[in-house]
């Protein structure tokens, strides 16, 4: 069906389109999904000690104000990602600000973490339990005067509704965000998280999003830091303000943050790399064009323990979950294994 709409949502914009599809999620105008691998064992696996019944999870960006992710566990999605959440109700930046680039199965946001504040989202989950796994992304008020803060606020205020908490230092789209990569900064910040943690007695797992534009000198600072501040899952990785050398996209300059097909292979390196570095002591979410059983096959061979995707959803249709675990469980039999994480970091 989804097939037969697309020319038609294409011809939208795309945030207008976007809208539509949490409109239609939310008040469930998409059918139920024909899973029939729903209990299969090749995907079983667990995340903070939790059962998941696959390593395929939505990213923070899609449902950011917490709106649709009990419909989004009904589409297959092991786990939910909200988000990105910051203290006060912010706009974001002006439009236009998604750009789809067809051609390349990409998009483009200069977004700006616009969402309707903590407390408004935080009053939404405690009323409609979520029915899976939900993970809480957090970040600062573009105009706040402490960005630190901002991050305690956002954890005193979700830490006892999420299953886990992300700590998103790599949007693009806030101006000097992405300074929270350099070493002295993430050690800072994630000890007043621990701190906070402490005073709370709260026992809420972190985990951290990091860019994908980061260089290869970074990558050893940042595990070193996630290491000594017992952080439990690194996501790798956000959305680029680089890689547009190959796209065939006219849009394919707009300023803004790129996702999809063009930065797959980008954030596979970028998880390996990784994975040789911390050897299974913090567990991986690999993000960056997954739309498939073949590219979230490349996500765990070369390290990750989880897959998030959204932007694949854009170009594939509400059954992408059904889509990616038929395919990869053609890949796995042929591997001969019984559960894909025989294959994690296996590159």
């Amino acid at each position: 069906m989804f097939s037969n709409l697309r020319s038609l949502i294409f011809k939208l914009d795309p945030e207008t389109a976007h809208n539509l599809a949490i409109k239609s999620l939310k008040f469930n105008f998409i059918p139920n999904t024909l899973n029939e691998d729903s209990d299969n064992t090749l995907f079983e696996t667990k995340l903070f000690n939790k059962d998941l019944k696959n390593p395929i999870g939505m990213a923070a960006g899609f449902d950011k104000n917490a709106e649709v992710y009990n419909p989004l566990f009904k589409l297959g999605f092991g786990f939910v990602e909200v988000g990105t959440i910051t203290p006060l109700m912010q706009s974001g930046n002006p439009k236009p600000r998604v750009f789809r680039l067809v051609e390349d199965e990409a998009l483009i946001n200069r977004l700006g973490f616009n969402n309707r504040g903590a407390n408004n989202i935080f009053d939404r989950i405690k009323s409609n339990k979520p029915t899976g796994i939900l993970g809480i992304n957090i970040g600062p008020n573009k105009n706040t005067s402490d960005r630190l803060d901002d991050y305690i606020i956002g954890l005193k205020t979700f830490h006892n509704l999420a299953d886990y908490i992300t700590i998103n230092i790599s949007s693009p789209n806030t101006e000097d965000l992405r300074s929270f990569h350099k070493q002295s900064r993430l050690n800072n910040l994630l000890k007043a998280i621990e701190k906070e943690k402490k005073n709370l007695s709260s026992q809420v797992p972190i985990a951290v999003k990091v860019s994908p534009d980061i260089d290869d000198q970074e990558i050893n600072k940042i595990c070193e830091v996630l290491l000594s501040n017992n952080v439990e899952v690194i996501i790798i990785s956000n959305t680029s303000d680089a890689t547009r050398d190959k796209l065939m996209n006219v849009q394919k300059h707009q300023k803004g943050g790129l996702s999809g097909k063009p930065i797959e292979e980008k954030s596979t390196k970028l998880i390996n790399k990784f994975f040789k570095i911390l050897k299974g002591r913090i567990k991986i979410i690999g993000v960056g064009g997954v739309d498939s059983g073949k590219s979230a096959y490349e996500k765990f061979l070369a390290g990750a323990n989880f897959v998030q995707l959204y932007t694949g959803m854009v170009f594939r249709g509400p059954n992408i979950v059904t889509f990616i675990k038929n395919e990869l469980k053609e890949l796995l039999i042929k591997d001969g294994v019984s559960n894909f994480s025989e294959i994690i970091g296996k590159k």
